[in-house]
């Protein structure tokens, strides 16, 4: 499983750790993921993704699910995502 947010597209970073001698060694920095299950108010039935809490506050903030989804460009979303949207947007029309 990847570790990359279905909503934002957020992944793994690469680094360094500097030590106070200045030492550096590689790291990772992990988005921080979690497992949501997001109610779609257009779709009428629960959705599991699995988003950063970034993502998930992002969510909240726009008013829901299915207004995230409408406003947030195709590129950052996973294929799960992206076939939520489709429905979406399909449910929204007509």
């Amino acid at each position: 499983m990847a570790r990359r947010c279905e909503l934002t597209g957020k992944g793994v970073l690469m680094g360094n750790t500097v030590s106070h001698a200045l030492n550096r060694h590689r790291r990772r920095f992990l988005p921080n993921l979690i497992n949501v299950t997001l109610i779609s108010e257009a779709l009428q039935r629960p959705v599991k993704l699995r988003i950063s809490a970034a993502a998930l506050r992002s969510v909240e903030h726009r008013g829901g699910l299915d207004a995230f989804l409408v406003k947030q460009d195709d590129a950052d979303l996973s294929p799960l995502a992206l076939g939520i949207k489709k429905e979406v947007r399909a449910a929204l029309a007509g």
